[in-house]
């Protein structure tokens, strides 16, 4: 009996994928981004009433739209607006009333703003206490860090750097720096490995279908190729996605990285003289890749609905003002129309990333350091270490401590403020 059992259990055993995807998400969909999954529209019917058409109007030109790309997709009548959903469907919002006394309903999610957190014990020692924060290393490193293009070194046997990894150095000591201050911290990742069970060669039959729709040749090492961008580009983050939305529930998630500049051969690298610093909100959304998207429309949909931009803004803010003050760093300034400025800051642009858009929560995103700049390698070959030294021609704090002190002290900030019983209401 027992081995009949067995046998049926291996015999309707799931293919491995299917504990992480549906079928239709290894096939290439024209109108859903590869490895989405179909949006679920009703669950907007949870937002009825709660956002003026003032302030919808005003997020969605403002923040979420590359210029009038939303035109085609939302349509306005009175008091409400129609969503286009998949196909020619149409999801009907009503807004609030705008004579509506006090604040609307406040939306259904699971973060919370810092005006919605129970009082701290200990304001100026422990201004986040009870906050929920993921720490989201990005890339992975380890033996992926050449697959992922995030490696460099500068000659043979010379210090190897690898993005996923001093992404992951810098989180564990920001992780100690938080907790200091009563937050209650995960880590979306903690070792040189995926968060996904899956790897490139799941997605092969995938990466066919994309190439074949892109009218380019599905062969040989450009096939190898795209099934290793949906591995670590695309799915990976979506599982990182999972793991906060549905395990996590933070109230922010902080995404770290470093940035770059074209380094050419990754063995023999170009060092740069380049150094400058920025954070990405969401926002910027394009017509023809983006808006007509059914799973980015609905995503952006869900953001704005939420209310993530009026967290994720001064959030924002707070931590570029003490990352400039940690790091010195000038302002990258997109050259493109794929980000805009939402704000008066230099260091904040609103862009249409995948990881700040299916996170569910305010998610503050760093890309801090031209990880190729000449003083930040030696930085980086530097290590870690407590205190200062005299690295580059000055004594500095370690590179991963400045940074994480730079996050650290820019969220203390913003909770000490925005939890000070003197705050003005949101």
């Amino acid at each position: 009996m027992l081995a009949a059992v067995v046998l049926v259990l291996f015999l309707r055993r799931p293919e491995r994928w299917q504990w992480e995807l549906e079928a239709d998400q290894l096939r290439h969909r024209p109108d859903i981004s590869d490895t989405a999954a179909a949006p679920d529209w009703s669950a907007l019917g949870a937002y009825q009433g709660t956002i003026t058409e003032e302030d919808f109007r005003d997020q969605l030109t403002r923040v979420y739209s590359q210029g009038d790309a939303w035109v085609s997709e939302v349509k306005f009548g009175e008091g409400f607006a129609e969503i286009r959903t998949s196909g020619d469907g149409k999801f009907k919002l009503e807004f609030a009333p705008p004579d509506t006394s006090g604040a609307p309903p406040k939306p259904p999610r699971y973060w919370r703003a810092a005006s919605e957190l129970p009082p701290a014990g200990d304001l100026q020692a422990r201004p986040l206490e009870g906050v929920r924060v993921a720490i989201d290393p990005g890339h992975i490193g380890g033996e992926w860090a050449k697959m992922e293009e995030r490696w460099y070194r500068l000659e043979e046997g010379g210090t190897e750097v690898k993005e996923g990894e001093l992404t992951l150095a810098t989180a564990k000591l920001l992780e100690v720096r938080l907790e200091a201050l009563g937050a209650e911290v995960t880590l979306v990742r903690e070792e040189h490995e995926p968060v996904t069970a899956l790897r490139p060669e799941d997605f092969m039959g995938l990466a066919e279908e994309s190439l074949k729709a892109q009218a380019e040749e599905p062969s040989g090492r450009a096939l190898e190729k795209e099934a290793e961008s949906l591995f670590y580009r695309a799915h990976e983050i979506r599982q990182r996605a999972r793991r906060i939305n549905e395990l996590i529930k933070p109230d922010i998630a902080v995404c770290l990285h470093f940035n770059a500049s074209g380094w050419g051969k990754p063995t023999r690298a170009n060092l740069v003289g380049r150094n400058d610093f920025h954070l990405l909100i969401n926002g910027t959304y394009a017509l023809n890749s983006e808006f007509r998207k059914d799973d980015q429309r609905f995503e952006l949909f869900t953001r704005l609905l939420q209310r993530m931009h009026d967290e994720e803004l001064p959030l924002n803010l707070a931590v570029a003002d003490a990352m400039v003050e940690a790091t010195g760093l000038p302002p990258y300034i997109y050259p493109g129309a794929n980000a805009k400025r939402v704000c008066d800051s230099d260091y904040i642009w609103a862009r249409n990333l995948l990881a700040n858009r299916v996170y569910f929560c305010p998610v503050v995103f760093l890309e801090p350091y031209i990880m190729n700049n000449r003083e930040v390698y030696e930085r980086i070959a530097a290590g870690d270490y407590e205190g200062e030294r005299e690295v580059a021609g000055k004594r500095r704090k370690s590179l991963f401590r400045e940074y994480a002190d730079g996050v650290a002290d820019g969220l203390a900030r913003y909770y000490r403020e925005a939890r000070s019983p003197s705050a003005p209401d949101p």
